[in-house]
């Protein structure tokens, strides 16, 4: 044992969860590690979050300028060199990775380069808190804590008989380091990562076409959203197809770009593009990390955790999207403290996931917390609901970006907030006042006998709070 490096919590997986609940662990006073097999950030730093919300915001700017006419800024034979673009968005993730090193140093955390594995071939006491760590050069480590969790993300999923090429059939992993874009693109799945690609796509010029199995685009989202999201895309030449699914075995390159078949009900549909982008979901990273040599359960391909995120080891835990649910960076992060603070003893709150917001960076931006309003009804609520448009806010007509709305959900018998809706401008940035209202269990009123200044386009939370019970000033 003395031979072991030993600590109180080992992490396997640096990104929002592990590196996260790895500095709350250290402020309680625990010995941490962090083992992880590329860069501290994980997913959503290196190929997720950072970097496709950097090319967003190049795209955004980009789309600025070409409108920047009715501003009264002429700007001519506006152009945009996409290497540059991808320069930027690298030197965003190298400082934000350099900030989560300086914080490890900070916080006296141990990172050990490699990939961990929780071995049981030690003594009975030591088994399931031992980690092998095996390095690029193809030396091994090993560390023992009293304490393992489990934070190491997901991946891409495909399509089964779809085969992910790298060069003509991306996932958004390939996609990010496009180095010139292609003229069309074929996006499979209109989810939040779908649709976000195809807000980024067109701003820049790209010609593209969703494909969504079910009935409508970013289906986890409020039906009123959803077609609202639908008619701008569209107003915006995006050619999307729902209840139409891809054929994987007529995916085929020919001539320098794909061709394709999908089915929508008895109609097959030809398609062609430049590439093809598989967003059809993620798949937790579970194999080969070592959990046959634990009493730890896997559900569906994904870890079973209680409300504390510990496995059925009770010194093994799991966070983030090895556990399914909301695979959110944010939200791994508070399920990583969760699971820390339980470790320390300090009795934290089990996470309300129906207060998580949730955001979609498109150009306009979705967010979102809480039941929709179907959902609401389906639970048997008997529900009221609010609703005020971005055109009726003087803010919103300043900036040009009048599409979209603000929708709240509430409950007609406690008037308790349900859901709050958002499509618009700068939503993913106003939606956290919802969050709150869902927290403390406010009802529109209180939300409405909040002053929110003015101009702001917050003031479509206050009109939509008022239109509940039929009183909004502007409708």
């Amino acid at each position: 044992m003395s031979e072991l490096q030993q600590f109180d919590v080992a992490f396997i997986g640096g990104g929002p969860g592990g590196y996260v609940a790895a500095i709350r662990a250290a402020q309680l006073g625990l010995k941490v590690a962090v083992v992880e097999k590329e860069r501290l950030g994980g997913t959503c730093l290196h190929h997720g979050c950072i970097p496709s919300k950097s090319l967003l915001r190049s795209a955004e700017i980009y789309r600025n300028a070409k409108e920047g006419e009715e501003f009264g800024i002429i700007a001519e034979n506006v152009t945009f060199n996409f290497a540059q673009v991808q320069e930027r968005k690298r030197k965003v993730v190298d400082q934000l990775t350099k900030g989560i090193e300086h914080l490890f140093k900070k916080n006296k955390i141990t990172v050990f380069e490699g990939y961990g594995r929780i071995i049981g071939s030690l003594s009975t006491a030591l088994a399931n808190g031992t980690i092998s760590v095996e390095k690029a050069n193809g030396e091994k480590e090993i560390i023992y804590a009293k304490n393992v969790i489990i934070a190491t993300g997901s991946r891409p999923r495909t399509l089964p008989g779809l085969k992910i090429d790298g060069t003509y059939v991306l996932t958004s992993d390939e996609a990010l380091e496009l180095q010139e874009l292609p003229n069309s693109m074929i996006i499979i799945g209109g989810g939040v990562i779908g649709m976000e690609w195809a807000s980024l796509l067109n701003d820049f010029g790209v010609d593209v076409t969703v494909v969504e199995f079910l009935p409508r685009i970013l289906p986890l989202e409020d039906a009123d959203i959803s077609k609202d999201m639908t008619r701008v895309m569209k107003k915006r030449k995006v050619k999307i197809y729902t209840s139409t699914a891809v054929i994987p075995e007529s995916v085929k390159v020919i001539d320098g770009h794909v061709e394709l078949e999908a089915k929508k009900g008895d109609q097959i549909i030809q398609l062609s593009a430049d590439k093809v982008l598989v967003s059809v979901g993620r798949l937790a990273n579970i194999d080969d990390i070592g959990l046959e040599n634990t009493k730890v359960e896997v559900e569906r391909g994904v870890i079973k955790v209680n409300e504390f995120y510990q496995t059925a080891e009770p010194n093994v835990y799991a966070i983030g999207d090895v556990i399914g649910g909301l695979q959110l960076a944010h939200v791994a992060s508070h399920e990583g403290i969760i699971a820390v603070e339980h470790i320390a003893g300090k009795d934290p709150h089990p996470m309300d996931y129906l207060a998580v917001s949730k955001c979609t960076f498109t150009n306009p931006e979705v967010a979102s917390v809480g039941m929709t309003e179907d959902e609401a009804k389906e639970k048997g609520y008997d529900v009221k609901v609010g609703k005020f448009q971005f055109r009726g806010i003087g803010k919103a007509l300043v900036h040009g970006e009048v599409d979209g709305f603000v929708k709240i959900v509430a409950d007609k018998k406690t008037n308790e907030v349900l859901g709050v809706h958002m499509i618009g401008p700068h939503v993913t940035d106003m939606i956290t006042e919802a969050g709150l209202a869902k927290v403390l269990k406010a009802t529109p009123w209180e939300i409405s006998h909040t002053i929110h200044p003015h101009p702001t386009l917050s003031e479509a939370v206050l009109e939509a709070a008022l239109d509940v019970d039929g009183k909004a000033i502007h409708a």
